[in-house]
């Protein structure tokens, strides 16, 4: 199987939209012989994402949750902040849950380039 690199720029796009986009690039539904059950998706290298937009108000109410895994230990942190201090890891976070949630889902991940 023959992998294509496709680069993208992410000057002013919308986050959710690029993100389709390449979830659909790393799938490999952009070619006819996609099987589900078959990683035949491609390479993707996305330059200037510390440019990406956010529509609407996600950017100031958007927030992520995790826990420490002890009582009362969930840690919340605001869209705002996690651009500040890395932008790649947004998009990857964004990106990971549009791939479908099985064993191929980190070996497309891997495909992802983000500079």
């Amino acid at each position: 199987m023959e992998r294509i690199t496709h680069k993208i720029d992410a000057t002013g796009r919308i986050a959710g939209r690029l993100a389709s986009e390449i979830a659909v690039l790393l799938q490999g539904k952009n070619k006819p012989s996609y099987n589900p059950s078959v990683d035949c998706g491609d390479r993707v290298e996305v330059s200037n994402v510390q440019k990406i937009r956010f529509s609407g108000n996600k950017i100031n109410s958007k927030i992520y949750y995790r826990h420490t895994r002890y009582p009362g230990g969930i840690r919340t942190k605001k869209l705002s902040d996690l651009i500040k201090d890395n932008p790649a890891e947004v998009l990857r976070k964004i990106i990971y849950n549009m791939l479908p949630k099985n064993k191929l889902r980190s070996k497309m991940l891997k495909r992802l380039i983000i500079s």
